[in-house]
């Protein structure tokens, strides 16, 4: 019933919809030959152009044909386009040519050099011209009209086909599938067909209402951040660095959220310094307390708690309670870590946390202005709130969460670092996040985990590590970390990671893998560990076979095959994953976004540079050109030279 339903839809719009031509070339090689039978259909654009792209190499004749019959005589008397003149007319690359409705055997010819060529063909002027291909720039995803479903930058009916195929069954890439919710119910059924019916006949679609996560992570908004501190707090805030570079000690300010004309002020706010290697003291040099109207100000990453020291709904901004605001130091492109979370979305990595751009100022009590220090990440925090708002996809939120870290955490030593947030400046390997207070507890499922993880044989492993962890989502986390050359991980360098176990319980749990930190990627490269080229490496030896979690999964084949698997699908033309010219339509419409904000008082990070972390081993890697040391193009030939 639902499918007769849908292609009666079809049926009716279709009747509504004016018809189109088929126009086609014919001709000899590579035309096919002489009547539109045997001739090549040409992609029809809309507004009655049309295109064709084929490689000629020497001397070819053609006319256009109206595909309304294939009978010689006929076509011949009433369907072909060709010369105005006698004889074959010569086209030249670049010249525009009017054609005409003919009925003698003159044709087009055209001298090529073996490489492709685009023919346009305009039915409304009987026009016609000739160029060297281009490669088309894919359309910016993010400003494609609603209800583009296909993704070609205007609304047709050729929508409502794609749109009523996935319904029938089909299998769209991610950018498609996200497209076809036309009325942005976060599902596609029914309804989006018939307000996609609806916008073809001239009909609006109303823009959906976004609430708490999808508020603040809104990826069609830039918001604007302003913290406001007093200057007792900040000169605190400035002795603690001097006495810790890496105090996670918080100071008091207030908070403004801009976003849409709408503006949320919390005071009474907790305001942190945060990073690892990136730890800079954000103003001036060590002992110099603030000085107004004199002041160097430095990049720094910042974490915000809403409800570090007032505990009510009041503190929260649409009920989120902390957020993590991160300067892009390692990264001239400003978009490494943006692309690389939501390629884990894309490829459906849930355990992945949301992130998006803002603009940040800040402020100290007595300065005439505050200070712009341009745009930031804004990450989503790995903590309770975020096991929450996963609870039913986790089976629970009130189990276990380590922090992993320090190039120490390779889950292979029982007897390491292990130790709970104190609330305390030290840096621990595990840190136990949630439920610390029962600390004893969680250590021993730990150290049960990471013995079990590297002492049972073969046999026992196997059989162990699907019952306490889904199998394919890990070794899709990881394809996913490979394949964006994340080498500052858990496999090479024991490092930034979050585990998660979902019971207290010593057994019976369910274990989760959260990806974290992922700057040093796409392209900046280290020697470190087993890497010496991120883009290039092979992603079955990406790692050491000391941490145990991901080496021992791929000793079995169909394992290691799941695992391949997912790194070819990410590198799939089509698949709107990596494919190089789709991932730079990503890139390109990030970069254009905040183009005009990224120069700031800080003197620092004020232009987008396609090239790497300066401190790198491979500076050749770019991600916005075409050549060899493209890094997807490289990743993906790295990928492709797999053997099962």
């Amino acid at each position: 019933m639902k499918k007769y339903y849908l292609l009666t839809i079809m049926a009716l719009v279709l009747a509504l919809m004016p018809a189109r031509a088929a126009i086609y070339m014919v001709g000899n090689t590579p035309f096919g030959n002489w009547n539109p039978a045997g001739g090549i259909e040409m992609s029809n654009k809309g507004n009655n152009v049309y295109t064709l792209t084929v490689n000629v190499s020497g001397t070819v004749w053609f006319v256009f044909a109206d595909g309304q019959t294939d009978d010689w005589n006929y076509f011949n008397a009433n369907y072909r386009y060709g010369p105005n003149g006698n004889g074959s007319q010569d086209v030249i690359v670049g010249n525009t040519y009017t054609t005409q409705k003919s009925n003698n055997n003159h044709s087009y010819r055209f001298t090529g050099t073996g490489v492709d060529y685009t023919f346009t063909f305009n039915l409304t002027d009987l026009t016609f011209g000739v160029e060297e291909y281009q490669e088309p720039a894919v359309p910016n995803p993010y400003t494609l009209p609603k209800g583009d479903v296909n993704g070609d930058g205007e609304v047709t009916i050729g929508d409502v086909t794609v749109l009523i195929d996935i319904l029938l069954g089909g299998s769209p890439n991610y950018d498609v599938l996200k497209r076809a919710d036309v009325n942005g119910d976060k599902e596609v059924t029914i309804g989006d067909v018939t307000q996609l019916i609806d916008l073809l006949l001239g009909g609006t679609v109303p823009e959906p209402v976004k609430e708490g996560y999808d508020y603040v992570w809104d990826d069609d908004a830039l918001p604007e951040i302003h913290l406001d501190v007093s200057l007792a707090e900040w000169n605190r805030l400035l002795t603690l660095y001097d006495a810790n570079a890496y105090t996670t000690q918080y100071v008091m300010g207030t908070i403004s959220f801009v976003k849409g004309g709408e503006t949320t002020v919390v005071d009474s706010v907790g305001i942190r310094l945060k990073g690892n290697t990136s730890r800079r003291r954000p103003e001036n040099w060590r002992g110099e307390m603030h000085q107004a109207g004199n002041t160097d100000w430095h990049h720094v990453h910042f974490g915000v708690n809403l409800r570090k020291y007032v505990d009510d709904d009041a503190h929260t901004i649409q009920g989120v309670r902390k957020l993590h605001l991160k300067w892009f130091k390692d990264d001239p492109a400003y978009v490494r870590e943006m692309f690389c979370y939501e390629l884990f979305r894309r490829a459906g990595v849930w355990t992945a946390i949301r992130d998006n751009y803002c603009r940040l100022w800040l402020h100290v009590e007595g300065d005439a202005n505050e200070v712009y220090y341009g745009v930031y990440e804004l990450l989503e925090p790995i903590d309770k709130r975020y096991l929450k708002d996963r609870k039913n996809r986790f089976g629970g939120s009130n189990g276990y969460l380590w922090k992993c870290r320090n190039g120490a955490a390779g889950l292979n030593n029982p007897n390491g670092d292990i130790w709970y947030d104190d609330d305390t400046d030290d840096r621990h390997a595990y840190t136990l996040e949630t439920q610390t207070e029962e600390f004893d507890s969680a250590k021993v499922q730990l150290q049960a985990f990471m013995n079990q993880l590297n002492s049972f044989n073969d046999n026992d492993f196997r059989e162990w590590i699907q019952e306490v962890t889904d199998v394919d989502l890990l070794l899709k986390t990881y394809a996913v970390n490979v394949a964006v050359g994340m080498w500052d991980d858990y496999w090479n360098n024991a490092n930034n990671y979050y585990i998660y176990f979902n019971d207290r319980h010593l057994e019976g749990y369910k274990f989760f893998f959260i990806p974290y930190d992922y700057d040093n990627t796409l392209g900046t490269s280290l020697r470190c560990g087993n890497q010496d080229d991120a883009g290039r490496q092979n992603p079955l030896m990406w790692g050491t076979d000391g941490n145990k979690l991901i080496s021992r999964l791929l000793k079995f084949d169909d394992f290691k095959a799941i695992y391949i698997n997912h790194l070819k699908f990410l590198i799939t033309e089509g698949n709107a994953m990596m494919d190089r010219s789709i991932a730079q339509a990503r890139i390109r419409a990030w970069q254009n976004k905040i183009a005009d904000y990224v120069n700031n008082e800080t003197g620092e990070d004020t232009v987008i540079e396609d090239k790497p972390a300066s401190w790198g081993n491979h500076s050749e890697y770019n991600l916005l050109k075409s050549n060899s040391d493209n890094f997807f193009t490289a990743k993906a030939a790295s990928i492709n030279a797999i053997s099962q």
